[in-house]
C-alpha cells in the first residue's frame, strides 16, 4: 500500500501541510515499513487547477490513500474518480498521521472539506482585487479548517482507475479549465478597457 501525506518538509518529521493541491511536498509512505519517497509538488505555484493536477500526479504515483489537512471539490472529485481514498482533517507530523491511519483512528472523507481555490490567498497583494476568496494571488493562505473526519484502516480495497473514471476526471478538469479561461478572458477585457 502507498499512502501520500501532504507535508511542509521532506521527511517523516515534517508537519502535515493543511493544503492538498498547493502543499510543498508529498511523503509517499509504505505504512508497514515506514519506507518513504519524497515528492516535490510541482503544482504549488500553478495559476489554476492545482488540485486537479496534484490529484492526477498522486494517481500516476500509484497512491491508494491521501492524508491531508484540506481537500477542495475538484481535487476530491479527481482523487475519488481515480479510486484513491481521501482523508481530510489530518494534522501533526507525517509519521503521526501514518501511525494514526494504521491504528484506525481516521475515517475517509465523504466530501471535500473546503471550497475551491482554498490556499490561494485572498485578493490582497498579488490577487486581482475581487475581494476575499475571489483573488487569484498566490497568497500564503493556509486555513485552519479541521475537516470532516479522517482515515479508516484497511477496509477499502484499492480500485484501479477505469476508463469511465478517467473520463469522468478529465471531463471535470475540462470544466474547471473552461471556467478559469473564461475568468481570465473577462479580466483581460476589464484591464484592456482601463488601459484604453
Amino acid at each position: 500500500m502507498r499512502i501520500a501525506v501532504s507535508a511542509t518538509g521532506p521527511s517523516l518529521d515534517a508537519e502535515v501541510d493543511p493544503r492538498f493541491g498547493r502543499c510543498q511536498y508529498f511523503i509517499i509512505v509504505d505504512p508497514q515499513t515506514l519506507e518513504f519517497e519524497t515528492v516535490d509538488n510541482v503544482n504549488i505555484s500553478a495559476s489554476g487547477g492545482a488540485g486537479i493536477a496534484t490529484a492526477q500526479m498522486m494517481a500516476n504515483k500509484g497512491v491508494q490513500v491521501v492524508l491531508t489537512g484540506n481537500t477542495g471539490p475538484n481535487a476530491y472529485q479527481t482523487l475519488t474518480a481515480a479510486g484513491i481514498q481521501v482523508v481530510s482533517g489530518v494534522s501533526g507530523t507525517v509519521k503521526d498521521a501514518i501511525q494514526g491511519y494504521r491504528a484506525g483512528k481516521f475515517q475517509s472523507s465523504s466530501q471535500p472539506n473546503v471550497s475551491g481555490h482554498f490556499g490561494m490567498g485572498g485578493g490582497v497583494g498579488g490577487g486581482m482585487g475581487m475581494g476575499p476568496g475571489m483573488g487569484r494571488g498566490m497568497g500564503g493562505g493556509v486555513g485552519r479548517g479541521r475537516g470532516m473526519g479522517v482515515i479508516p484502516s484497511e477496509g477499502y480495497p484499492h480500485q484501479a482507475p477505469s476508463s469511465e473514471r478517467e473520463l469522468e476526471a478529465l471531463k471535470s478538469q475540462s470544466q474547471v479549465l473552461a471556467q478559469q479561461l473564461s475568468e481570465i478572458q473577462r479580466r483581460i477585457e476589464e484591464l484592456e478597457k482601463k488601459a484604453g
